[in-house]
């Protein structure tokens, strides 16, 4: 009889994937604050698309790539509500913040409402709220 020793080679691979970016649509037709509020949602690890109206925003809306959208109300042409209802009708999970002066009166398309004026540290706490550290 031959014995026949079979050496098992186990390969490990261990594979290291980096933090997935958490991305927030930033949509507001004032480009000073989408800028401002750009650099400060950067600063904690977000990746921030930004529109100056709703209807550049729904067209640049993906739901695979956008994890929030962050509106404020009153803009030109279309509301941030109505914004807010047109994304949850295409992407029902995608949660909507909105930071106004001037809420609209129905808001069940919008995950949080944020009373201008307020902080930007209120954003931030809004949006990791709804998009948790990964």
């Amino acid at each position: 009889m031959l014995k026949q020793n079979v050496a098992h080679h186990i390969t490990i691979v261990e594979k290291t994937f980096a933090p997935q970016l958490r991305t927030i649509l930033l949509v507001d037709d004032d480009a000073d604050t989408r800028q401002l509020t750009k650099m400060f949602l950067n600063n904690f690890g977000y990746e921030v698309d930004s529109a100056g109206s709703a209807a550049e925003a729904l067209d640049r809306f993906n739901p695979v790539l956008h994890n929030l959208i962050l509106t404020d109300n009153s803009m030109p042409g279309m509301t941030g509500g109505e914004m807010a209802r047109m994304i949850k009708r295409i992407s029902p999970a995608t949660p909507v913040v909105m930071c106004t002066g001037n809420p609209p009166n129905d808001c069940s398309a919008i995950d949080i409402v944020i009373k201008k004026p307020t902080y930007l540290l209120a954003i931030k706490d809004a949006v990791d709220k709804l998009l948790p550290a990964q």
